[in-house]
């Protein structure tokens, strides 16, 4: 009886054995010469009870604490990695007293100088692509059968292919267009059933989605970014995952997702996250409800979710070399945590430049978020740079045309009637709320608004003047793709399907090539591109003039009251005056310029910056109806 006992024993011991095992690491490898800590989170059946972790391979790696889950799956391990470390693979051996399991862990030496990474600034333009609508450089991965959802280029919200190789391809484009960063919508794994190609549900975060390439592709994508003067910026989101995430299935901690029963969408209120008066019921809706249900809101007040995502933040700089984030849908996270998370990050990178979306049209409800901005409850969020929405709307309304009125009804100026330049000046008076103006992304559209060639009536001098004023009013210029060439969709309301549309030329086959100075000329013919060349022309003149332009990128403004739809401001330093004059109206206007005595009185000949030529403006310079014109004086 005893012997058939010890051979029952010995089963079940094994059948132990064969169940557990180690499925996967975060971080995937780690540094010597690292500030941030590293927590490792190991996940595998029955992991749990292995609780008893040591490091063997050589020394410089000490476990400093081990935590178990509320799920038997996953194990926490602190890892304090000397600055002596070896670079080289290590083993981490865990044992539950009679049984171990092992797995090789890479620790890599640190590239010199990566602490004191630059990142982007207002000398940068950025371009902002969503890859899968870009270009497709591999046909051969547009479906792969480890995804669920397949290539369908017919379908506006479909899978069409594009990818990191269709980007490395077209760097060069973006060079000679004036960009000097290159901001893509997610790369990260994305394998949802239906809707994956926007990549803001995202299924692994320590993966490039294998329909984009992969983690060794990306990371070449930088490196030839770099040696042509693009940097990157990846796009994170902190605030959700995917339902299909895969810790989904089995959570590490009942509290790593909020979870409601029933269901609970975010309120998005954005005014709770500084309103001294808002009720707590509401601040937790805000922060704790999901965005939509196909997307978990993030638990970041758990500290394992938080570690989580510092060390996956401060990985990926590493490991590919980036130049900067953009955070999606900043503050609907829970505004401590995130504000630590922003703060970890810098801490590893001084330099580090992080933008987050805080949409919103008030100046003052966006200037909250910016870092080290004198708030009234003493809330620092850490995070350096925040979107300008508020002047995008004023740009929006200046340059929209009038929408019908009703019979006998004049048409009004203004954000329900015609183009009003002043929207714009009324815009930059409030200046003064904001804490750091070099630290505002300027744009016109992006992913998620209507393209501005439909929302500007396809009218080509109105585009002129936006993309004059992106180029040269303060902060930090990012054009979404394709609006140098008036893309459009024919809705001048968001269709996030449509107006996140390919690049003609991107795909083999293409009727039209875009990419190309001849492509664009053939364009001309076909009335959807009429217009194609002449604006990106126009574009790449601004743009790669602005590379140099030290008082667009770091000088003041001065500006003046629109008068008769027209509108005139300088931007100046030491060394160089740019005179800008926007004439929205549909006459031709003449020049303030004794007007602007206070500041053209000094200036004498200076360079028409569109046309190359030398200029001399005084009080009968004409401007055309809707165009822009743009002088450089230089001392």
């Amino acid at each position: 009886m005893r012997k058939l006992f010890a051979i029952v024993a010995m089963l079940d011991l094994c059948a132990s054995a064969v169940a557990a095992q180690i499925d996967r690491v975060e971080p995937l490898s780690w540094w010597t010469g690292m500030k941030t800590p590293l927590q490792l989170m190991i996940n595998g059946e029955g992991v749990g009870s292995f609780d008893r972790v040591r490091v063997e391979g050589g020394k410089g790696l000490k476990i400093k604490a081990v935590h178990t889950a509320d799920s038997p799956n996953y194990l926490f391990v602190d890892v304090e990695v000397s600055a002596k470390a070896k670079p080289g693979t290590y083993t981490l051996v865990l044992g539950n007293g009679s049984e171990e399991l092992r797995y090789p862990y890479k620790i890599e030496a640190r590239s010199a100088g990566s602490a004191q990474r630059g990142s982007f600034t207002t000398a940068d333009l950025i371009y902002l692509i969503v890859p899968d609508r870009f270009a497709n450089g591999d046909p051969s991965n547009d479906s792969t059968p480890d995804t669920a959802e397949k290539a369908q280029r017919e379908s506006p919200m479909g899978r069409h292919g594009g990818d990191i190789q269709g980007i490395i391809d077209h760097l060069d484009y973006i060079a000679d267009l004036g960009a000097t960063a290159l901001w893509s919508t997610p790369l990260l794994g994305s394998d949802n059933p239906r809707g994956s190609y926007h990549g803001y549900a995202c299924t692994d975060y320590y993966h490039i989605d294998p329909r984009y390439g992969s983690n060794e592709l990306y990371r070449e994508m930088v490196q030839k970014a770099h040696a042509k003067g693009i940097k990157v910026i990846l796009d994170v989101v902190t605030n959700h995952s995917s339902t299909s995430h895969w810790w989904m299935k089995d959570l590490p901690f009942k509290d790593w997702v909020h979870v409601k029963d029933p269901y609970v969408n975010t309120n998005h209120t954005f005014s709770l996250g500084m309103d001294p008066n808002a009720s707590k019921a509401d601040i937790e809706i805000m922060e704790e409800g999901w965005f939509v249900r196909g997307m978990p809101d993030m638990n970041l007040d758990n500290p394992f979710m938080l570690k989580y995502f510092q060390q996956w933040a401060v990985w990926w700089i590493e490991y590919s070399g980036l130049d900067g984030f953009r955070v999606d849908t900043y503050f609907y996270n829970e505004k401590v945590p995130m504000s630590q998370w922003c703060a970890a990050v810098r801490a590893e990178y001084p330099m580090f430049n992080i933008v987050g979306e805080c949409w919103s049209a008030n100046p003052d409800m966006i200037a909250y978020w910016q870092a080290d901005n004198p708030n009234n409850d003493g809330f620092n969020s850490n995070l350096p740079s925040i979107m300008d929405f508020p002047l995008r709307d004023a740009i929006d309304n200046a340059l929209t045309p009038p929408r019908p009125a009703p019979e006998g009804v004049p048409a009004a100026r203004g954000r329900r009637g015609g183009p009003d330049i002043s929207a714009v000046y009324n815009a930059l008076g409030h200046d003064f709320i904001y804490h750091d103006l070099s630290h505002m992304l300027l744009f016109l559209s992006n992913h998620d608004t209507a393209r501005i060639g439909d929302v500007f009536g396809e009218d080509v001098g109105r585009m002129k003047i936006a993309l004059t004023l992106l180029a040269t009013l303060r902060g930090i210029p990012q054009l979404f793709y394709g609006d140098e060439m008036m893309f459009t969709t024919g809705n001048p309301r968001r269709d996030d399907g449509r107006l996140r549309m390919d690049f003609p030329g991107g795909w083999s086959g293409d009727a039209v090539d875009l990419f190309t100075p001849e492509g664009r000329l053939a364009a001309a013919s076909d009335s959807t591109w009429a217009h194609a060349a002449e604006l990106h022309d126009y574009a790449r003149t601004l743009f790669r003039w602005r590379k140099g332009a030290t008082a667009v990128q770091n000088g003041r403004t001065l500006h003046f009251i629109p008068q008769n739809n027209t509108y005139a401001y300088f931007r100046y330093d030491d060394e160089q005056t740019v005179f800008v004059f926007i004439n929205n109206s549909e006459t031709e206007a003449t020049l303030p310029w004794t007007r602007c005595g206070e500041i053209t009185s000094s200036l004498g000949e200076g360079r028409n910056v569109l046309t190359g030529e030398p200029c001399r403006p005084d009080d009968g310079t004409a401007v055309p109806a809707k165009s822009a014109l743009v002088i450089d004086f230089r001392k």
